[in-house]
Parts: C-alpha cells; structure tokens; sequence
C-alpha cells in the first residue's frame, strides 16, 4: 500500500485528489495539509466526503508529512514548490508538483510569465514534465514529477499525433479554449463570482497566458522544432471542463481518413483518449469526472487547414487524475488503476 501525502488538500485539485485516491486500492492518504483549516476535519470542509475522508488537517509541514508518506502531491500556487520539494528530496521521496513551479527546465521562461522569481534552479534537472501518453518512459526513477497545466494537457494531446508527422506548420497555429470556473480555483475573487460568470462568456490572458510557453515547449519537443501558437482561453459559465479547438495549417495534402488513421495509430492503445466516430464532436458533459480526453479531427477542404477539437475535465485530467496516473507509473503500478471511473452524466 502507498502511503501518500497531500500538501494543500483543501483546493479543488486537493480535493479531487482525495476523491480519487480514496477508491485506489493500492494506495492511502496518510497526511494532509491546508493552510487555512488547520485542526478541521476534512469531511467538515466537504462535507461530501462524510464517510469518506475525515482525516484532520495537518499544518503544511513538509518535514512532518514526508515522514509518513512514501510520496507527496503539492497542490499548492506557483512560487511555493520549492522548499517543499527540497524536503522531499532530502527524504528521499518523490514529488508529484500540480503546480508550475517545475514544468520548465528553464527558470528564466518561468519567471518571464510566472513574474515570481525561482529559487530551485539546482533541483531542475531533478524534475521532469510529465504527461503519460507523450512520454510516459521518462517517469519511472524521477524525482520531482512536473505535472501537466490543464489546458496544454488538452491541447498537446490534441495537435501531438500532426506535429509528430509534420503535417501542420508549426508556426501557424491557432488555439481557442474554454474552461469552466473550477480551474481559477476557489480562492475567493471577483472574477469568478456567479453575477460576474453566469449568463456570460469572456476572454482574458490574452497573449500573456502562463501555459502559451509550457503549450509551445512541450509542443516543441514533439516536433523537433519551434513551435509557436495563439492561444486564447475564455471563461464559461459551468463548474468542470475545458474544450479546446485547436487550428492549423496543413503542410501536406492528406485526406480526412489519413488524418484519423494518424489518430488511431497515436491513441488506440491508450486508455484515457478517445478519437470519436466520424462526425461527432466532443463535449465537455462526455467527459465530465472523468481521466478521459475525446477528440475530433476534421479537414476543412475550402481553406486546407484542419480543425481538431479536445475536451478533459479540468480537475481530473488536467490535473489530480493525471498526476494519479503519474504516481501510478512512479511506483510500477498499473496506469488505469484508481482511474477507471466511467463519466457522470447528464
């Protein structure tokens, strides 16, 4: 059994990570931590998780809560990471960082769009990014996993199997993206009152989004080349999901089922993404409490470019689910295990 660490459990990615791993049979929450709710209950915050999770709320105490767990999650806002991370590694424990603190090998670029200033520049090489169905390979033995941001998680898995065979021109890429409010968290803030977000749709980040240069790095790497995107999020009134429709320019002249064939031969063999029947698009409802990402690719023979549409739900692929799948790979489990839950809908 794994014994395993939450370091600001009370978010909703803290939270989304207890609601999965208390079904993994392989694995139990030994410790967590809140910064606001020392000393509560956990099921008296949620209590959803009356039953469930009525654990009491540890102070953030890296050094107490790596004593007791064999891996720690970090849940924590960018620019905290670090010192964790620092105890982890002088435990000898693996970190699972839901953050942006190490999804950069670079500290420059992050402080660039973070603007805070990084001071773990020596424990860098230590981390990897890590996002299972692009490079799964490299997570076993890590020591600080750098686990994916919700929209480029979309988005990477949305243009991979294009760029991978260069049939879009990397420089001309197009992203328009949807999230649901969960994903600003809940931190109390005006932006995200229900009269400010209902009945309302709205851009923002415009050209200064902080994952445009995680998308465009990691993009990178699967091209073997710069990649360079327009990438626009927009704020919808629902609680859970993101939909990105990603456009491009094609290189080559390939047909529609050229296109899916490349689709099917990147992810059949993958459990948590789904290319959709010839003609349906994804919504983000399909995928809701989910780790499944459902795609669309669709050639638009008027203009020769190609349309490809990817939806998660933010919380669980493009986060908690994810990193479980991460530690899942860490300790030699099997991928799926925990992450087999079937979408909830309507």
């Amino acid at each position: 059994m794994i014994k395993v660490g939450i370091i600001g459990a009370t978010g909703y990615t803290g939270v989304e990570l207890v609601r999965i791993l208390s079904a993994h049979p392989e694995a139990e929450v030994v410790a967590m931590s809140s910064h606001s709710h020392v000393g509560k209950a956990f099921h008296h915050i949620y209590p959803d998780k009356t039953g469930i999770m009525e654990d009491v709320l540890e102070a953030q105490d890296p050094s107490m809560i790596f004593s007791k767990a064999d891996v720690v999650f970090m849940a924590l806002p960018h620019g905290h990471a670090v010192p964790v991370a620092r105890e982890g590694l002088s435990q000898g424990k693996p970190i699972i960082d839901l953050g942006a603190d190490f999804r950069f090998k670079d500290k420059a670029v992050y402080e660039q769009w973070y603007k805070v200033e990084h001071t773990g520049e020596d424990i860098l090489p230590m981390a990897h990014y890590c996002l299972p169905e692009i490079n799964r390979d490299e997570v076993p033995g890590t020591r600080i996993v750098g686990n994916p941001g919700c929209y480029p998680t979309s988005v990477i898995l949305g243009l991979s199997p294009l760029l991978r065979r260069g049939w879009i021109d990397p420089k001309r890429i197009i992203i328009d993206a949807k999230s649901g409010v969960s994903g600003a968290g809940r931190k109390m803030a005006l932006g995200s009152h229900f009269c400010e977000v209902n009945d309302s749709i709205k851009a923002y980040g415009i050209g200064t989004h902080r994952h445009t240069p995680e998308i465009e790095e990691q993009l990178g790497k699967v091209a073997g080349q710069e990649v360079l995107v327009n990438f626009t999020p927009h704020l919808v009134p629902m609680t859970r999901g993101i939909l990105s429709t990603m456009v491009a320019d094609l290189t080559e002249d390939v047909t529609q089922e050229q296109l899916r064939e490349a689709y099917r031969e990147s992810y059949d063999a993958e459990p948590f993404v789904q290319l959709l029947h010839e003609g349906t698009f994804p919504s983000t409802k399909w995928v809701y409490g989910s780790n499944q990402c459902h795609i669309q690719v669709q050639k638009d023979e008027r203009t020769g470019r190609v349309i490809v549409v990817s939806v998660i739900d933010n919380l669980v692929k493009g986060a908690a689910g994810q990193a479980v799948q991460n530690m899942n790979l860490l300790f030699g489990l099997e991928e799926t295990m925990g992450l087999t839950m079937p979408p909830m809908f309507p």
